[in-house]
Order: structure tokens, then sequence, then C-alpha cells
């Protein structure tokens, strides 16, 4: 009995390396086709993408990073609370907000630390309300973002997809109104991309807001986010993709092994990036 409790923990462990691994070299990873599947992120839109990001952006060109769903929390809008909560039961990660916003955050955040860390001129914008009934309140997503593209910055604002049949996977819906841009044709290539005119325009891009769905939060991705095994692994590596799409974005050249060398140290503490940055 014991030899064969010995042989399963030996059995677990080894898959769960093999899991560590695959995560850590999900960023280096090509990007898969129109449709097709990512060992991590899962399906990528099907849908038939529009658009070419031309215009080219140079590195100085400031990128506005925003978590989506961050002031709509309680009210219509508010994200998906992800398949583990709705049909498994599960516990949200944070009493009071969807999990949706939950990985926005951790993503967001990661994202402009490691791109800092990079050199990037990249911020992070927390309106810290989290229920703001007026959309065009001046302290939303949409109305800093709106105001940041106006002034000739890229707004980005971060999220997670539907599960089930109401997502569609991971990609770019890009933002409207402008030339779409080398950034967007970057995180294009590396998540894929939506029509222009997705779902007939959705407020943050009809404001100058590009959206970035990282996949649908069901499997693969959402159990690899929540599980404390690979979690750090798992956000370390969708960090790294968006951040190399965005150098690519502005002519610059990514680390190609910081899927695997990022310390979790390095990319989870958010200090200074909330209301200091607004």
């Amino acid at each position: 009995m014991a030899c064969l409790s010995g042989l399963r923990r030996s059995v677990l462990l080894a898959g769960l390396l093999l899991a560590t691994l695959g995560l850590a070299a999900a960023a280096e990873a090509p990007a898969p086709r129109s449709g097709g599947s990512d060992p991590l992120t899962g399906v990528r839109s099907r849908l038939q993408r529009d658009w070419v990001g031309r215009r080219a952006v140079g590195r100085e060109v400031e990128i506005l990073v925003m978590a989506g769903h961050a002031d709509s929390q309680g009210i219509p809008g508010a994200g998906t609370s992800g398949a583990a909560v709705d049909l498994a039961g599960a516990r949200p990660m944070q009493p009071g907000i969807r999990d949706e916003l939950y990985w926005n955050l951790e993503v967001a955040r990661r994202v402009v630390e490691l791109g800092r860390q990079r050199g990037l001129n990249i911020r992070f914008y927390d309106p810290l309300v989290r229920t703001i009934h007026n959309g065009d309140d001046p302290r939303t997503n949409w109305s800093v973002g709106k105001a940041h593209a106006a002034a000739g910055g890229y707004a980005l604002e971060i999220h997670f997809d539907a599960y089930g049949p109401d997502g569609v996977g991971s990609g770019v819906i890009p933002a409207l109104h402008r030339p779409h841009s080398s950034i967007d044709e970057s995180l294009a290539q590396s998540f894929g991309g939506y029509p222009r005119q997705f779902r007939g325009g959705l407020g943050g891009p009809r404001r100058g807001i590009t959206i970035l769905e990282i996949g649908k939060l069901e499997a693969p991705l959402e159990p690899a986010l929540r599980n404390p095994a690979t979690r750090e692994q798992a956000l370390a590596a969708i960090t790294a993709r968006v951040v190399n799409a965005l150098e690519l974005g502005v002519g610059g050249v990514p680390e190609p092994t910081a899927a695997a060398g990022l310390k979790p140290a390095l990319v989870h503490s958010p200090v200074g990036l909330a209301a200091g940055d607004q």
C-alpha cells in the first residue's frame, strides 16, 4: 500500500512538473492560428479579423493599462464570474468582485511592472471605486482611457472572456475611429483578433480604447490560474506574452527567455501602481 501511495505521489509530482514547464514555455510558443488553441490561454477567436495595424508607433508613446470592469461591479457589465464559480460552485477569488476583475487586475498590474523594467513608457490606472453607475463619470476607465487616447497615447484594457458558448476566445478588439497601430497588430499576432465592429462596437473601442481578451475563463486557463501550484507560472507566462507584444509593437526586441526567467516577486507587488499612477 505504501509503495502504491508513493507511486501515486511520484506520478502527481511528475505531472505537476510537466504542467509548470508547459506554462513557462507558453509565452514563447508560436501564436496559434485563427480558431486554434493555445496550451495556456485556450481557444483563440475564430471570428474573421477585418483590420491590420499599419500605423507605426514608437517607444516614446505612453501606454495606459487598465483592468476591465474595474468600475462596474454589482451592476450590468460586471464581467464574468468564470466557469469555476458559476458551474462548479467554487468560491470567488475575492469577495465582492467577479473573478474576471480579480484576474484583470492581477495581469494589468504585472504587465505595467514588467513593462517598466523593460523600459516601456507605461502606467496603470485603477478608479479604485468599484461601482460607478455613469459610464461617462470622469473616474471611469472609459473616461480616463478616452482622454489618454485623444492626447495621443495608447489605451489598453485587459479582459478575460466569458466561458462556454457566450465567450469567443483570446484576441484583440481594436480601438475605433483611428488608424490601427503597430501595437494593435503585435498584440493580435500574439493573441488573435476580433472584427472591428464586434457586437456593433463596444463602449471601450468607441472611446479609443483597445481591448485585449486574454482567454476564456474556463479550462485550460482558469484551472491554471486558480491552482496555487501553477498560478505564478501562469501569470508570469501571460504577463511576458503581453509585454513582449507591446515591445514588438513599439519597435523593440523582447527578451527571448522572459517567461522562464521571471521571478514571481518581481511581478507580484502592485505597490505604487494604483493610487499613485492615476
